[in-house]
């Protein structure tokens, strides 16, 4: 994206089943968009891979945890390479999950656009919604 401002960059985003499907087309599409990506998968060869893949092909970057979401010490594991461990693990406690809907790569930049631009949605049922309109997807804006 030479000569514009990147959409997304110098964001850090975490994508679970990040390796193949929906998942891989929103780290492609965030990496793109220059987000530093945290990405998790069970599978390691896939994970390392799309890691090798697209860290060559930038701007943004990414790193691959090897991660089973259903495990906790795991979950642990993947929000440690962020910054902050904790404060990782309590924005995940409040955030929204994305849903599903068309190709890997309209998922990727629906999710991107959501993130990024969107502002509110209304007058259409839209099944991938991160919530980023609503400021990291909040499940409630209740304090």
């Amino acid at each position: 994206m030479s000569g514009s401002t990147l959409r997304y960059g110098d964001k850090v985003v975490i994508v679970t089943g990040g390796s193949k499907g929906i998942g891989r087309g929103i780290v492609k599409v965030f990496v793109e968009n220059g987000a530093k990506i945290v990405f998790c998968a069970r599978g390691v060869a896939a994970g390392q891979a799309l890691e090798a893949e697209l860290n060559r092909a930038g701007p943004g970057s990414c790193k691959f945890v090897p991660c089973d979401i259903s495990k906790e010490e795991d979950i642990k594991e993947l929000a440690g390479q962020t910054a902050d461990t904790l404060a990782t693990i309590k924005e995940g406690e409040n955030a929204q999950l994305l849903g599903r809907m068309g190709t890997e790569a309209e998922s990727g930049l629906a999710a991107l656009y959501l993130a990024a631009d969107a502002t509110f949605c209304t007058g259409i049922d839209l099944l991938l919604s991160g919530g980023a309109e609503l400021n990291y997807g909040y499940k409630s804006q209740v304090p």
